[in-house]
């Protein structure tokens, strides 16, 4: 019996001898530094990823207690989505008080027409002011609600913890692709090109975010179901909106599910 005991630790050990070299434990989340081996090898030395920011983070991975970090990512984050949801109301107004005065033959200020093209512009959409075109804009200028971009944010950031939010403040996995525009990922492919996008404030990258999923092609489902609701006089719920996220993720549907399961588990934080 002894003998096969033996025999099973022995080939065991040898399997592990021959794909241990090919384990790669590296990753993006809640790594801060690289150790360095000297020219002897003996000695290791650490050397740290400085942010490219100068914000003041929680630290988010210090926390034992999961209440307590969720409330603390949350309370850090909820203001700025707030912030960029209230500014959008606003341009909704502008774009609505416009298109009714169109409607009913009302000329617009000149104020009113500069601000509108502002707003057009922001959105990638053409500066022709009628009633068809801020029909159409009111589509892209639209709100995105809390209890979704906090759960993006937390799903993408490991709440929090991830190299990318830690270093270039970027919490919700937004891609760039100019050399130099963020960080390069650890696992990028050889002939891949893209960096993650580096913030400077945590409201740039909010801010960014919104408007990713307001202009972007890829989101162009999720656009038209907040469309819909608004049409039919519904609220505009965070678990409808994720089915046009399946862009988002290569995980799609899997990424669809975990962020519901995610928004359901945790409305108890979300307005506190």
């Amino acid at each position: 019996m002894l003998k096969y005991v033996f025999q099973i630790l022995l080939a065991a050990f040898f399997t592990w001898a021959l794909l241990s070299p090919f384990i790669d434990n590296e990753s993006d989340v809640d790594v801060s530094s690289q150790d360095l081996a000297t020219s002897k090898g003996s000695q290791q030395t650490i050397k740290k990823e400085k942010p490219l920011h100068n914000v003041k983070l929680p630290d988010f991975a210090a926390f034992s207690d999961v209440k307590e970090k969720k409330h603390a990512f949350f309370d850090f984050i909820r203001p700025h989505v707030e912030a960029e949801n209230k500014k959008i109301l606003q341009q909704r107004a502008t774009l609505e008080i416009a298109r009714m005065m169109l409607e009913y033959n009302e000329p617009l200020t000149v104020k009113q027409k500069s601000d509108i093209k502002k707003i057009l512009t922001s959105y990638k959409l053409p500066t022709t002011i009628d009633v068809l075109s801020l029909s159409q804009a009111l589509r892209r200028v639209d709100i995105i609600p809390k209890e979704l971009a906090l759960m993006q944010a937390a799903n993408e950031s490991a709440w929090g913890t991830s190299r990318f939010a830690r270093i270039g403040l970027n919490f919700f996995g937004q891609w760039c692709y100019k050399k130099g525009c963020g960080m390069v990922p650890r696992r990028r492919a050889d002939e891949a090109a893209h960096e993650v996008t580096a913030f400077k404030s945590v409201r740039a990258a909010v801010s960014s975010y919104f408007k990713n999923i307001n202009t972007h092609a890829a989101y162009k489902d999720l656009r038209s179901i907040r469309a819909d609701l608004r049409r039919q006089q519904k609220p505009i719920e965070a678990t409808v909106l994720t089915q046009g996220l399946l862009s988002y993720s290569e995980r799609r549907e899997a990424y669809i599910e975990e962020l519901n399961t995610m928004i359901n588990q945790n409305r108890a934080y979300f307005d506190e």
